[in-house]
């Protein structure tokens, strides 16, 4: 029981995908419907209600194995593997290279979607996953917690705002873009565990400490 998800925009998954894969029709954060009109009132994961119709309208269901990609990096394809991992659900894997590499290699792709199925998938939110901003304010002072913020440089160092009203970063966090974490050729794979590890321990962010990423 598998179910491969084109994390793209769907217009890019309707003009051609893998097979079998299943777009997604909501915006790519996986945040309440009306977040795309209104973000500011709307900044957290969507509900668990919500969710639930999503992915069973996706053939998503308890048992399922999920297989994420896009083209971008795996950035759309990593956030719908933690939305997955949030809600219980842990049979969740993103796709190394992600739909360019696919497609280069000639693997079988599409531009029908699956039939439908009938599954349940049953929300289960992992508090842990999550740092409110109470928690985070609590946190800044305390030596076994690192922040790490994976934004852009101009982001970090406060010269672009994103659209933000206020610009910079929390205090005391430390900057790793996350850009950094993937291969700068042009299928953009995960980099190697060590790697990851040497980059990670170069800024500060160690295995003995709690992390929370921004």
């Amino acid at each position: 029981d598998i179910r491969i998800i084109d994390c793209d925009m769907f217009d890019s998954y309707a003009r051609a995908h893998i097979k079998g894969a299943v777009g997604i029709k909501v915006h790519h954060y996986i945040k309440h419907p009306s977040y795309s009109q209104d973000s500011k009132s709307y900044p957290l994961v969507a509900e668990p209600d919500v969710v639930k119709e999503l992915f069973e309208s996706m053939g998503i269901g308890d048992d399922t194995t999920v297989v994420s990609y896009d083209s971008g990096g795996s950035l759309w394809a990593s956030r719908f593997w933690w939305v997955l991992n949030y809600y219980g659900h842990k049979n969740a894997k993103v796709l190394d290279g992600g739909w360019k590499k696919w497609f280069d290699e000639g693997r079988p792709v599409s531009i029908e979607p699956p039939s439908p199925r009938e599954v349940a998938f049953t929300p289960s939110a992992d508090e842990t996953l999550i740092c409110t901003l109470d928690q985070a304010v609590s946190k800044i002072d305390d030596s076994d917690v690192v922040f790490l913020d994976v934004r852009s440089d101009g982001e970090w160092d406060g010269t672009n705002s994103r659209g933000n009203s206020r610009s910079g970063r929390v205090p005391g966090s430390v900057h790793l873009e996350w850009l950094n974490f993937i291969t700068d050729d042009k299928y953009h794979t995960i980099k190697s565990p060590s790697e990851l590890r040497d980059m990670l321990k170069a800024v500060g962010v160690t295995p003995e400490k709690e992390v929370i990423t921004y």
